[in-house]
């Protein structure tokens, strides 16, 4: 690896806003039109090179880059139905680029906690937040198995694409809910999305990439933990 690229992921350690800026374009979400993320154009160098710049290899897929089926079809939910999260307390869960949190922001929400593991993710949030005009609070503690007092409504996209994390989440989740939070999750019914005890709300067809899904329109739902 040359100086230059040493450098270059050096400084993307330590600034990940000017990274990110520098590897994504402003872009809106086909099925938002409201809202702009950063976002990028190919999933594999930039994977390559958030796992350099952090010095960790096997790392998941920079989710935080690409406005995924089901966050867009749950933001669309939110922004069409602002009533959902209007004066509430909302934790966007697994936020990657931060854009249901925006959405619920946008909406009404008073107060919003995006959290995600990855620390270029909370960079994105914090550049999406301000493309868009809203606040919100970040956090990169892994919150599963938490009780989440002070929250009313937990919103979920995406997050079900591996069998031992997706039914850990979704055993939390089911508790969030019958503890009296209102629990939402959009996705586009992959492999190990819980296939019982939701109540669907919505349907929409997301216009996607290939290089993401394995089609170029993905049908999403925003369902409710029942």
């Amino acid at each position: 690896m040359t100086d230059g690229r040493l450098a270059a992921l050096a400084a993307a350690a330590e600034a990940p806003e000017a990274f990110i800026r520098d590897a994504t374009e402003l872009l809106a979400p086909p099925l938002v039109p409201e809202i702009r993320l950063h976002v990028a154009s190919e999933v594999v160098p930039l994977w390559q090179m958030t796992e350099d710049a952090l010095g960790r290899h096997g790392l998941p897929p920079p989710f935080w880059a690409f406005a995924w089926a089901g966050g867009q079809a749950l933001a669309r939910h939110i922004l069409d139905a602002p009533e959902t999260v209007r004066g509430r307390a909302v934790l966007d869960f697994g936020a990657g680029s931060g854009l249901v949190a925006i959405a619920a922001a946008l909406a009404g929400a008073a107060h919003v906690l995006a959290a995600d593991i990855d620390p270029f993710a909370l960079a994105a949030m914090r550049l999406n937040a301000r493309a868009n005009g809203v606040r919100f609070d970040v956090t990169d503690r892994d919150l599963v198995g938490e009780a989440l007092e002070g929250f009313d409504v937990a919103l979920v996209g995406d997050v079900f694409y591996e069998r031992p994390t997706a039914s850990l989440i979704e055993s939390w989740l089911r508790g969030l809910a019958a503890g009296g939070m209102r629990v939402l999750i959009g996705d586009p019914e992959r492999t190990f999305f819980p296939r019982s005890g939701l109540k669907r709300l919505a349907r929409y067809r997301v216009e996607t990439s290939r290089e993401l899904e394995d089609n170029d329109v993905r049908n999403a739902g925003v369902f409710e933990v029942v």
